[in-house]
């Protein structure tokens, strides 16, 4: 199997991929070039020029900011075979917040101005990145619901659920997440005392298993309960 294939077969098992006709799954991982970034090493920060649309093939990409202050928001992990980068390929303006690898990653890099070259020839396609980003609004969307309406811990457990589901982007639910404590913390705006006190008592209750740097979903259906969704 060649590098082009092997990177298809991970691919595929996203939804986003999986639904672009063939000519353009081709067209996209023959523009495509791999990078690799060793653990804590900077993909881009914000105010950066806009450099393409990146696939994660392996490790997690670590999406956020830092105040001023150094007060950190962590937004989101993203990892294999989630998309990203694609809201500076339709306004053309700077990244809006820094990407750092968490862990050592793979990653393959659809340069800009392929991307662009690309949908001036074929401008039916910019509907595909579209449904890319409309999906990645949907989840904001969700989100600032959560932070309005929802305490600390269905918060909490919705979003456990929704980084086993993969955020709706894979087919099948994992069980077992790569998260610390600390990390969740961040992405829900809550202090890591509440974090874990929430997690320790889910514990407790036989819903997770907690180990260093992992979370292990042991009953769906109560998260699914405490988050709203049961």
């Amino acid at each position: 199997m060649n590098e082009s294939n092997a990177w298809r077969e991970q691919l595929l098992h996203g939804h986003w991929f999986r639904q672009l006709s063939p000519a353009l799954q081709e067209r996209l991982l023959a523009a495509a070039r791999p990078r690799a970034l060793a653990a804590g090493e900077c993909l881009f920060q914000r105010g950066d020029a806009p450099c393409g649309l990146y696939a994660v093939l392996s490790g997690a990409i670590r999406i956020g900011a830092v105040s001023a202050e150094g007060k950190e928001a962590l937004l989101t992990l993203v990892e294999p075979p989630h998309w990203f980068g694609e809201i500076c390929l339709f306004d053309g303006q700077p990244r809006t917040h820094d990407a750092f690898a968490e862990g050592a990653t793979r990653l393959l890099l659809v340069p800009q101005a392929a991307l662009l070259a690309l949908l001036e020839a074929e401008p039916a396609y910019w509907r595909e990145f579209a449904l890319l980003m409309s999906h990645k609004l949907r989840l904001a969307f969700v989100a600032l619901e959560q932070q309005s309406l929802k305490g600390a811990a269905p918060r909490l457990a919705f979003r456990l659920l929704q980084m086993a589901d993969g955020y709706g982007e894979v087919d099948g639910a994992r069980r077992v997440l790569q998260l610390s404590q600390e990390q969740l913390a961040l992405m829900l705006s809550l202090s890591r005392q509440t974090t874990n006190q929430i997690l320790k008592a889910l514990q407790q209750e036989g819903a997770l298993r907690l180990s260093y740097g992992e979370i292990e979903i042991l009953d769906v259906a109560r998260l699914e309960a405490l988050a709203g969704r049961g």
